[in-house]
């Protein structure tokens, strides 16, 4: 079997294709894969680090906001566009794919429609609520339209294609491990323990509420455990938040670092957790149950997190506030309700966990075996 991927731009789009080529490889080793991404793209880092082989196509995105500096990069986009169909077609006459898988991205584009186009049997994988632009111009090309949630289908037209709701492949070793087990390496003992973070680089306002948060259950003794990271916009600002207020970044009740490292051990020994609506972070909040306070990043395409993250709030499975209604009072007083009705807390956990998808493998292998027979 050979496999061609395609999709890029942020990791959101690329660790989907990563995951859904260790699917097929686990069912089938022999398989071949090629993935294709736009030239300078994050994916041209990551893909070969996984030991996979990768193809680029120059594309860029276009800008809907006008100034000149937009004119000039939409000028290169439109440049781009009548190459790129004469790349693609280069990259799958050589490779010969049995199937084409789409993830996203601006470079998903041009490689899914001209598979399609060559006769290639293509599918695409949808990861959020709200879809991306290309996703919903490739639903009308291809075979069959993977999904994580059916929320999506809001805003597609369902009647064009066949489609799964497939889930969100989750990294190993979330659910392999319990609370207990991980509080244990992680010296916490039975109390409310909250995990916060905001991404590799950080989030502005969930590292500010979350230093006055620190402050509030240090300085009133209370029993409860919090781990946070406060990545890279917070390498100064945060720890300095800390020693003003006399306070070390590791403690018995208290872990505080740049980067989590362990997020699955962290994932499995917490009770909330206070975080960026992502679809990867949403989809192992479910397949951990675990109750989440959400604040979606204002400034990514179509407010799409925003949509993620009311798909949990809808089910009762997370609280939901916009960056711009934030404060460390709202946030503090959550956090004290939680921590006088845990009961409140266990029912938000059973219903991510009902939300999770179990066989999310088993269902990628199914639209895809089914596509080769086709």
């Amino acid at each position: 079997m050979r496999v061609l991927l395609a999709g890029g731009g942020t990791g959101g789009h690329i660790n989907p294709a990563l995951a859904i080529a260790n699917i097929i490889k686990s069912k089938y080793p022999d398989a071949e894969f090629l993935f294709a991404g736009a030239e300078g793209g994050l994916e041209t880092k990551l893909i070969p680090a996984a030991g996979f082989k990768i193809e680029t196509v120059k594309v860029a995105g276009f800008q809907r906001k006008l100034s000149f500096k937009n004119i000039k990069r939409n000028i290169k986009a439109v440049s781009y566009l009548v190459t790129s169909g004469k790349r693609s077609r280069e990259i799958i006459t050589d490779f010969k794919p049995d199937i084409a898988i789409g993830t996203g991205g601006y470079v998903a584009g041009p490689i899914i429609r001209k598979a399609a186009k060559m006769g290639v049997p293509c599918a695409i994988h949808e990861q959020n609520a709200f879809p991306g632009i290309t996703n919903i111009l490739l639903s009308k090309s291809v075979k069959h339209v993977m999904l994580t949630t059916e929320e999506a289908l809001k805003h597609m037209d369902p009647g064009k294609f066949e489609y799964t709701v497939t889930g969100l492949p989750v990294r190993d070793g979330i659910t392999s491990m319990t609370k207990a087990e991980a509080r244990a390496l992680l010296g916490f003992d039975n109390s409310l323990c909250i995990l916060s973070f905001g991404g590799s680089l950080g989030a502005g306002c969930i590292n500010e509420t979350m230093a006055d948060a620190i402050k509030w259950h240090t300085s009133e003794g209370l029993k409860i455990n919090h781990i946070h990271g406060y990545g890279g916009m917070g390498r100064e600002s945060f720890p300095l938040a800390m020693k003003t207020a006399g306070i070390t970044l590791k403690s018995p009740r208290l872990r505080v670092t740049e980067y989590i490292n362990d997020m699955d051990v962290c994932l499995a020994a917490v009770d909330i957790v206070i975080c960026r609506a992502g679809a990867t972070t949403l989809a192992e909040l479910q397949a951990a149950g675990k109750a989440s306070i959400l604040i979606p990043s204002p400034i990514v395409a179509e407010n799409h997190q925003f949509h993620n993250a009311n798909v949990l709030g809808n089910a009762g499975a997370a609280i939901v506030i916009e960056q711009k209604d934030v404060t460390s009072e709202r946030i503090i007083g959550i956090l004290k309700d939680m921590y006088s009705n845990p009961d409140k807390l266990t029912a938000m956990s059973q219903n991510a966990k009902k939300m999770a998808v179990t066989d999310t493998n088993i269902r990628i292998l199914s639209v895809i075996e089914k596509l080769l027979k086709k």
